[in-house]
């Protein structure tokens, strides 16, 4: 990669006479053109701006047709097209493209399209790259980066293939054949009841993770005989089967097919009879496999079968030692993204299951669906959510906690991209009927990611609800979380307790857990044992002794709690009080010297007691056990950049009330720039309302007074609450008076 060091940082030409590699560089960068089109001649300057450090050699053009006589005269490396432009659109355009000029990289760069054509683009190759605006400036750079390095090893891949004819004709045939399995064995298994569904799904999924033929991983895991599989075979689909041991096979004959794709999909061509090859295979009804090896050869085949065993035993004697080919693709072909993410295992409802396998093997559907998190990924979104309507499936994003409608995909799609999702997640692809919740984790180019899954039947089809947990995300410190300087003196006072229950509380996504990390974290040492309760494990600490709960296995929040007060723990971090048992313990262990950290879903800090009391706690055991309760929410952090002073809509100030308004001082708006991708937000920062008990507040709670006594006492004590830690921040222009209505609502 040092080649292309040239394409990130501009090199000073003053001093070029002391670099002895500068003219090597800047030849090298000199030598890719980028022509960027698009009919927004704004959108053209920031691009071009955007490269105002590489060494590229830039034009710009405003139309499509112009574009393609720009490229008569010049040759270019790489492309920039937007999609929406008059008389021709970016799709068109790049399949143009493609088909004169196939060396250069296409990269289409939109902020609303037509799906269908911009996915029937991706699938003919016309487009390398598929970028939403807005558009993140190092993203983007990079990915150009990439590109330009995937055309200097596409050349150098073309060179290697001249000089070597024979390599390439094998390597040409691996890639021909690389398809995806398509075998009917183990639905006919099924129908035959030898197979039951979960066995199924559990094969199909390791086919899917380890590339093997479905019949060496059935028999693998010693669920069926394989004389019981050759005899349904033969008695259903009168395919004979051979002994490989009476043939004497012609090695010009058996090196029809490359030996290496013979050793990955168990067969072997034995005899030829002018332009008609038997073939033998341990599975026989493996369509695909036949379709690939008819169009890649032109010949027909006669297909016999035999055991596993004797085939590989064959393949042994005629090419030797067997050579594991562990990536077709890293040798074929450079590899798209969308490709080559992996999964990490840990009304007309009935609906046939062969019916269901075949659709998540159609290439759309899988690509569809790795483009869907991969894009979830790249966006720093928080969920996914694949919902079908009337019309189209509609995938949405949520960002900074709203909801973004980002592509919409043709309804024939949905069955085989529910399946494959449901697959990756390990759940019951014949059940639609009901909800289903489960787990995946993917492991992409940028990160490790956790997501947690449901389903939900609806009126148009199965809603699929997915939330992102990145596994590398690190901790925030408590200074950074957002909390005034009284607000951290208070925390600091309660986490100095030894024992104690310190509550979070506030709706999914208001940041709850980073709130108990970040306190677990800043007094955290070598001299306690810490222990973690969550579901799942949302940031990973070395110290601490994490448990994940699983439900399935009846491994609930009150089992592993109880487990865990066995183990001498000093600090519990439990992720959620569901119901009462749980909360009951977790009460239990504070009052026996533990300090326990727990989240809520309730609306503010008082509300929180009544909701203790609701879970059946006694009065006196939360007044005892109760340390601390932060009520919280998060909103979107003005762009410190482009923010100025402005004066709020009296509409909004209205709604907020007189709390937010006799507060404000300054109010502060942002209008966009090129530091928040023109939307005039970055980030986001929470607001807090910070409830500590003292000893009036715990008289209060015992002798059950009301709870406008307690939030007086409270008052009086310095609490804040969520609207008027809004108002000081927005007079400090962090927040704008719109988002603080978005999130706290009308007060």
């Amino acid at each position: 990669m040092n080649s292309y060091s040239s394409l990130f940082t501009h090199i000073d030409t003053e001093n070029k006479d002391n670099n002895a590699n500068y003219s090597n560089a800047n030849n090298l960068a000199d030598n890719y053109r980028v022509l960027i089109v698009d009919d927004e001649p704004a959108v053209l300057k920031s691009l071009v701006r955007c490269f105002r450090k590489e060494n590229y050699h830039i034009e710009t053009c405003n139309e499509p047709k112009k574009a393609l006589e720009i490229l008569k005269k010049n040759n270019f490396n790489l492309i920039i097209s937007d999609f929406m432009m008059p008389e021709m659109n970016g799709a068109d355009l790049l399949r143009e493209v493609k088909k004169h000029y196939p060396q250069t990289i296409r990269i289409m760069l939109t902020g609303q399209a037509d799906t269908q054509a911009v996915m029937t683009a991706i699938k003919e190759g016309a487009v390398y790259k598929f970028i939403l605006k807005p558009w993140h400036d190092d993203d983007l750079r990079v990915t150009v980066a990439l590109a330009l390095e995937q055309y200097e090893l596409q050349a150098n891949n073309k060179n290697l293939t001249i000089e070597n004819d024979k390599h390439r004709r094998d390597l040409s045939t691996l890639s021909k054949m690389a398809t995806i399995n398509r075998s009917q064995l183990l639905v006919a298994l099924n129908k035959k009841g030898l197979l039951k569904n979960e066995q199924v799904q559990k094969i199909l999924s390791l086919h899917m993770s380890s590339k093997l033929p479905p019949i060496k991983l059935l028999l693998k895991q010693g669920w069926i005989n394989e004389n019981a599989i050759r005899k349904l075979i033969k008695s259903q689909f009168y395919i004979e089967q051979v002994l490989l041991k009476e043939f004497n096979i012609d090695e010009a004959i058996a090196s029809l097919i490359p030996g290496s794709f013979c050793r990955q999909q168990l067969l072997l061509p034995i005899k030829q009879m002018g332009k008609t090859v038997t073939l033998v295979m341990a599975d026989p009804l493996d369509d695909g496999i036949l379709e690939s090896l008819r169009f890649s050869s032109g010949l027909d085949f006669d297909v016999v079968m035999a055991n596993c065993s004797e085939i590989e035993e064959k393949l042994d004697d005629i090419f030797g030692e067997s050579i594991v080919l562990n990536s077709l693709d890293s040798i074929t072909s450079m590899c798209d993204p969308i490709d080559t993410i992996e999964i990490v295992i840990d009304e007309e409802d009935d609906i046939e299951l062969s019916e269901l396998l075949e659709g998540t093997s159609e290439p759309p559907a899988i690509r569809l669906a790795n483009a869907i998190i991969l894009e979830a990924i790249r966006l720093n979104a928080s969920d996914i959510h694949i919902q079908p309507t009337s019309k189209c499936i509609l995938i949405r994003y949520r960002i900074d906690g709203v909801l973004h409608d980002k592509i919409q995909a043709p309804l024939t799609l949905l069955m085989p991209l529910i399946s494959r999702i449901k697959i990756m997640a390990e759940l019951d692809i014949t059940e639609r009927r009901r909800p289903q919740d489960g787990r995946i984790t993917v492991k992409s180019a940028l990160k490790i990611v956790d997501l947690r899954l449901s389903t939900m039947p609806t009126i148009n089809g199965e809603k699929i609800v997915m939330r992102l947990l990145d596994r590398n995300s690190s901790m925030v410190p408590l200074l950074e979380l957002g909390f005034n300087q009284q607000q951290l003196e208070m925390l600091d006072f309660v986490n100095t307790k030894p024992q104690g229950i310190i509550l979070t509380t506030g709706p999914t996504g208001s940041g709850k857990t980073t709130t108990l990390y970040s306190l677990l974290k800043n007094n955290a040492t070598s001299e306690k044992n810490y222990i973690t309760i969550e579901d799942p494990v949302e940031y990973y600490m070395d110290r601490a002794g994490q448990v994940m709960v699983k439900e399935k296995i009846n491994l609930n929040f009150s089992t592993v709690l109880r487990a865990v007060l066995r183990q001498d723990p000093d600090t519990i971090l439990l992720g959620e009080i569901r119901d009462a048992e749980t909360a009951t313990i977790a009460f239990q262990a504070a009052l026996t010297g533990h300090v326990v950290y727990s989240t809520l879903h309730t609306n503010s800090a008082l509300a929180t007691i009544a909701r203790l009391f609701d879970l059946g706690l006694r009065p006196l055991i939360v007044a005892s056990a109760l340390e601390a309760i932060i009520a919280q929410r998060l909103v979107r952090k003005l762009c410190q950049y482009c923010k100025h002073e402005t004066k709020p809509e009296e509409r909004v100030i209205k709604l907020l009330g007189h709390s937010f308004s006799d507060n404000l001082v300054h109010h502060y708006s942002a209008e966009g720039c090129e530091h928040c991708q023109g939307t005039g937000l970055k980030g986001r920062l929470g607001l807090y309302e910070v409830f500590v008990m003292n000893e009036e507040i715990r008289n209060a709670i015992t002798n059950e007074q009301g709870f406008i006594e307690i939030e007086k006492i409270a008052k009086a004590r310095g609490l804040v609450s969520l609207i008027d830690d809004a108002a000081s921040k927005a007079n400090q222009g962090l927040v704008s008076a719109s988002e603080v209505l978005r999130v706290l609502g009308a007060q």
